[in-house]
C-alpha cells in the first residue's frame, strides 16, 4: 500500500511589515494656527470736516419737504454736501465723547442755550401727561392718544424755539419740522431710527443758526442726546409705538440707533468694561446711567418678554464677541453709513431746506404729497419701493415688544413678566 507524502505546509509569511507600527497610526500632532479674521472690505467712515455756520442774517428759510422721492435722488444724495454735512455733525458729536462718561459733564459746563434744550424736554415729558393712553383693551398697537401729545408738541414749538433765541418766524418754520418729526410718526403712530436722526438735524440746524457751539459737542450728547433718549422711552412705554421698520430679533434695535454709535465711543479705551460686559447684570447696573451703550442694553433687557440677549437681540450678542469697543465703534459708523444713510426706506421721510439743502437735480417736492403724509391712511404721499428692505419701504406693521411688557404687567400686578418666546 503505497504510503502518502506528507501535505507540504506553504512556506510561512512575514506578517510583521505589514502591520504598521504605533507611531504610524496616530495622527502627527501639529501646534494649531490662529486662524486669520476676515478683514472687513469696508473701510470705516472718517468724519469730514463741519463747515462753519453760515451767516444767515439775510437768509432766505424754507419749510423743509422730501427731495428723495427715487432711487435716483437717493444716489444723487449719497454724494451731497448735505450728506457729508450730516456725517461731520453726527461723527463729529461721537468723536466729541470718546472716553468719557455722562456724569463728566457737570452744571457748569452746559450753556444757556444746552439748558433751554433740556428745559424743552422736561416740558414735553409733561405733555405726555396731558394726553394720557386710550384704554388699549389689550391691543400691542400703537396708541392714537400718541396724536393729541404730537399736537400739543407743535402747539409749543414756536415758544420753544423763542426760548432758544430763534426769532425769524421763518427760521422757526424750517427749524421747528425737524424737532416735530423728531417724536413719531402721527399716522402711522410708529418710531424709528429716521425720528431719531430727526432730532439730530435738530440739533445741526441750530448750530447752523449760531446756537450752539462746539463747545457743547459733549453737552449735546451726554446730557440732552440722554434726556432726549429717556423722553422717548416715556413716550415709547406710554403710547406703544410700533417700531417703524423693524427687523424683529434681527436688527440691532427697535427703536434707537445712535446711542450705540456714541456708546462705543465713550467705551473706546476702558480699562475693564469689555463689549461682553453687556452680560454681566451687575456692570449694567453699575455703569448704566454713565454710559449710553450700557444704559440702552438694559433697556432693551427690560422691555423683551424673553430672557437673554442670544434670543431676543442676537445681533447685540454677536457684536458683544468683538474683541475691542474699537472694531465696535468703526462697525457702528459703518452701519450708520449703511442702514441709516444708506437706506432709502428711512431717508426717502427725510426733510431738506435751506440749513440742510438738497442736492441739484434730486426730485422737486410734491407738496400735496407732503401734507398727505400727515393725513390719515398708511404710507401715504410718497413713492415706494418695494424692492428694498423687507418688502415694503415703510416697513412691516409690528406690534410694539413695549406693549407686550406692559400689558403683562397690567394683568398681573406685582408680579414678574411671565417669559414667552418671542414678541
Amino acid at each position: 500500500m503505497a504510503s502518502h507524502a506528507p501535505t507540504q505546509m506553504p512556506p510561512s509569511q512575514d506578517t510583521s511589515s505589514a502591520i504598521p507600527t504605533l507611531k504610524d497610526r496616530i495622527p502627527k500632532l501639529e501646534p494649531r494656527r490662529r486662524r486669520a479674521e476676515a478683514s472687513n472690505q469696508t473701510p470705516v467712515p472718517e468724519t469730514p470736516a463741519l463747515p462753519p455756520p453760515p451767516d444767515t442774517a439775510n437768509w432766505s428759510f424754507k419749510v423743509p419737504t422730501r427731495r428723495i422721492l427715487s432711487r435716483k435722488d437717493h444716489e444723487i444724495f449719497l454724494s451731497s454736501p448735505a450728506y457729508r454735512l450730516i456725517q461731520a455733525w453726527v461723527f463729529g458729536l461721537s468723536e466729541a465723547v470718546v472716553d468719557t462718561p455722562n456724569s463728566a459733564v457737570k452744571c457748569d459746563d452746559v450753556s444757556a442755550t444746552v439748558n433751554a434744550i433740556l428745559k424743552i424736554l422736561d416740558e414735553a415729558e409733561d405733555l405726555v401727561s396731558k394726553s394720557p393712553p386710550n384704554e388699549q383693551g389689550g391691543s400691542r398697537f400703537g396708541n392714537k392718544a400718541f396724536r393729541g401729545f404730537l399736537d400739543l408738541v407743535k402747539e409749543n414749538s414756536t415758544r420753544w424755539h423763542r426760548s432758544l433765541g430763534v426769532d425769524n418766524e421763518d427760521a422757526i418754520a424750517e427749524v421747528s419740522t425737524y424737532l416735530n418729526q423728531s417724536f413719531g410718526n402721527r399716522n402711522r403712530i410708529d418710531y424709528g431710527s429716521g425720528h431719531e436722526l430727526n432730532f439730530t438735524i435738530w440739533l445741526l440746524c441750530l448750530y447752523q443758526l449760531g446756537r450752539l457751539q462746539k463747545a457743547d459737542f459733549k453737552p449735546i450728547v451726554l446730557r440732552v442726546f440722554a434726556q432726549y433718549l429717556a423722553l422717548m422711552r416715556s413716550v415709547q412705554m406710554t403710547y406703544y409705538l410700533e417700531p417703524a421698520g423693524s427687523h424683529g430679533v434681527w436688527g440691532l434695535d427697535d427703536y434707537q440707533f445712535l446711542p450705540f454709535l456714541f456708546g462705543a465711543a465713550q467705551l473706546l479705551h476702558h480699562p475693564f468694561i469689555t463689549p461682553r460686559s453687556i452680560h454681566q447684570d451687575l456692570t449694567i447696573e453699575e455703569f448704566g446711567h454713565d454710559f449710553l451703550y450700557l444704559g440702552q442694553v438694559s433697556f432693551v433687557n427690560s422691555t423683551k418678554t424673553v430672557k437673554g440677549l442670544r434670543w431676543h437681540s442676537p445681533m447685540l450678542d454677536d457684536i458683544s464677541s468683538a474683541k475691542s469697543w474699537t472694531k465696535i465703534d468703526g462697525g457702528m459708523r459703518r452701519m450708520f453709513v449703511a442702514e441709516v444713510l444708506g437706506k432709502l426706506p428711512v431717508m426717502q421721510h427725510f426733510l431738506f431746506g435751506s440749513l440742510v439743502p438738497p442736492a441739484d437735480g434730486m426730485s422737486e417736492d410734491d407738496t400735496r404729497a407732503a401734507e398727505n403724509d400727515e393725513a390719515d391712511g398708511d404710507h401715504a404721499g410718497h413713492a415706494h419701493d418695494n424692492s428694498v428692505g423687507w418688502g415694503d419701504c415703510c416697513g412691516i406693521k409690528v406690534p410694539s415688544s413695549l406693549a407686550a411688557a406692559q400689558e403683562m404687567k397690567k394683568r398681573a400686578p406685582g408680579d414678574s413678566l411671565r417669559r414667552i418666546p418671542f414678541d
